[in-house]
């Protein structure tokens, strides 16, 4: 095993197969059960942790990344942070080009892992800006590796192959399976990867967007507004996302997701950032208008710790039509982790079965090597 296998299976144990919560609350005074995968747990803290490790690891597979090669990339922040981190741990410079308006924690996260930053902005350009300058630098030096986060289908792919297939076999481990996703869209590849597993997993399932109500841009096309949920809605529609393929756009506005982040923090003692608080509230909305007992699942995207700074620490105003007042939190539980992503390693040789009338069982354990079973299959009583 060479240099560069080794540090991409150091990684591999570091990024992904993150918990699910389950997340026991009161609306209205019904009880109600929202699932939750914690990607605050992932190596730098963020979902995005996720897209690039799989995009450098398929990068360097291709041939089109080498040791030595300076990684260039435009973000809001995460990726910024997560491409720092995993191309310091390869062995990379690093240079990110991002808007000068998002939070200082972020700004101070990718300094603190040795990469360079250039802030970018609003009058030259903003974020559609940063992209311009990432790529133009990326042109004139030799021996550079755009990511290209907005249009590599890679990115796609790190969902399909880790996030949906996850959630998925979380939930039916325990004899349940999933109504509707819901997720705020940036670049998109969470919700489009999600997406093509579970459709192929039952089209039934609804795949629900979900942008700011202040900041509309999947319902517009364009940037309308401002907004507080960094990380989603970034000026445009990224070109890996396909609306046709995706069920209606959910929207939050950006001071109730504040308001919902923060009771997760405060009640439960979940560090999650802005994003989550959107993410809690779009699948709520969704479990509303599908029945308060269907399973809907999402995603929290990061931690609270990049926020510190911002409106997430002060007292948000109460306006009409806000949901978050009416969820009363009561507790949560992590859903152990199961196959195919890593488990214990009895999970990877013993069947396990739903109480439906199918056959099937967990897939076997392609990251620990465990051989796939003579007769899997367990039928159901």
């Amino acid at each position: 095993m060479n240099t560069i296998e080794k540090r991409i299976l150091g990684l591999s144990s570091l990024i992904g197969n993150t918990p699910l919560l389950a997340i026991n609350f009161i609306y209205k005074n019904e009880e109600r059960t929202i699932y939750a995968k914690a990607e605050n747990l992932n190596m730098t803290g963020s979902i995005k942790d996720r897209m690039a490790f799989h995009i450098i690891e398929n990068a360097y597979e291709k041939g089109v990344l080498h040791a030595g090669d300076r990684l260039i990339e435009a973000t809001s922040g995460n990726t910024g942070i997560s491409i720092a981190a995993i191309g310091k741990a390869m062995g990379h410079q690093v240079t990110i080009f991002m808007p000068d308006w998002m939070s200082d924690e972020r700004k101070n996260l990718i300094r603190s892992l040795g990469a360079e930053i250039r802030l970018v902005s609003k009058a030259e350009g903003g974020f559609l800006g940063s992209i311009s300058m990432a790529e133009n630098l990326a042109k004139k030096n030799p021996n550079t590796f755009l990511p290209c986060q907005f249009t590599n289908y890679d990115n796609v792919d790190a969902h399909y192959t880790t996030t949906g297939p996850e959630l998925w076999w979380q939930l039916r481990y325990r004899r349940l399976k999933p109504s509707a996703f819901v997720a705020g869209v940036g670049t998109g590849g969470t919700v489009m990867g999600v997406c093509k597993f579970l459709k192929e997993q039952d089209e039934n399932i609804k795949i629900h967007p979900l942008e700011p109500a202040n900041s509309p841009t999947m319902s517009t096309g364009c940037k309308v507004g401002k907004h507080r949920i960094q990380g989603i809605s970034d000026e445009f529609i990224p070109s890996i996302v396909d609306l046709n393929q995706l069920d209606k756009i959910v929207s939050v506005d950006d001071g109730d997701a504040i308001i919902m982040a923060q009771k997760l923090s405060q009640s439960l003692g979940l560090a999650v950032g802005i994003s989550s608080g959107a993410n809690f509230l779009g699948a709520l909305k969704i479990q509303n208008e599908m029945g308060s007992n269907d399973v809907v699942v999402t995603v929290f995207p990061d931690s609270n710790k990049k926020y510190l700074s911002t409106d997430l620490l002060h007292e948000e105003p109460l306006k009409e039509g806000f949901l978050s007042p009416e969820v009363n939190l009561k507790d949560f539980r992590a859903l152990k982790r199961v196959c195919h992503t890593c488990c214990d390693p009895t999970d990877c040789v013993e069947a396990h079965y739903t109480g439906e009338d199918i056959e099937f069982m967990l897939p076997y354990c392609a990251r620990r090597g465990q051989p796939k079973l003579q007769n899997p299959i367990i039928k159901a009583d």
